[in-house]
């Protein structure tokens, strides 16, 4: 059976595609088939009807956070996204949810308010992987299917600061990147900031 769901860091991880609009070079898609010990590598995108169904056999009240990652942009699967945070928000007790993303959102779904539909079904924090100070390094980096993708993430970031959803910014310490500037765009976002080793690229914690 496919891995829709995993465990780590006392959260539980949503796997909801293993398709991605970037090709990071330092992608753990890139060195394995999953992480954890988990292989993410999905026959067939789980629908929101298939992962309220799973998710509703177990406890929720135990993890931290339920957390929209695994093996993809979860945001190429936005309706479900947004699906299945209403179903978790409807239940008893306080589930905090979260959003881990490449920043993407708006590119993918162009007629769509994003930021304001995450806040709107309840979206506790967003994640966002920047990974790099400039337009030129991100594209050698990340390599984004779409153009201007670098400054479309910045937009998505001021967009979710505004509606009023918390945002982490992330980075991966490699020597190209400059952490420091990425600290200070981050900082100017009214963003959280953090970084991750390489070796933990599977997941952000």
């Amino acid at each position: 059976m496919d891995t829709i769901y995993y465990e780590a860091y006392g959260n539980l991880y949503l796997n909801l595609t293993n398709r991605c609009t970037a090709n990071c070079i330092f992608c753990v898609r890139n060195f394995s088939k999953g992480a954890y010990g988990y292989d993410l590598t999905l026959s067939n995108e789980p629908s929101a009807d298939e992962l309220i169904e799973v998710l509703g056999k177990l406890d929720l009240s135990k993890y931290r956070e339920i957390v929209f990652t695994g093996f993809g942009e979860p945001t190429l699967r936005f309706d479900t996204v947004l699906e299945v945070i209403r179903w978790l928000k409807a239940r008893p007790g306080k589930i905090k949810v979260r959003l881990d993303t490449n920043g993407h959102a708006a590119l993918i779904n162009p007629e769509r308010a994003v930021a304001r539909e995450l806040r709107n079904v309840g979206l506790d924090a967003v994640s966002v992987s920047l990974n790099a100070e400039s337009e030129e390094i991100y594209n050698k980096l990340c390599k984004p299917e779409y153009e201007n993708a670098y400054q479309a993430v910045l937009d998505f970031i001021g967009a979710v600061r505004k509606a009023g959803v918390p945002v982490r910014v992330t980075v991966v310490k490699l020597p190209e990147i400059d952490i420091e500037k990425c600290r200070k765009i981050a900082e100017k976002l009214g963003a959280e900031f953090f970084v991750r080793k390489f070796s933990e690229t599977a997941r952000e914690g």
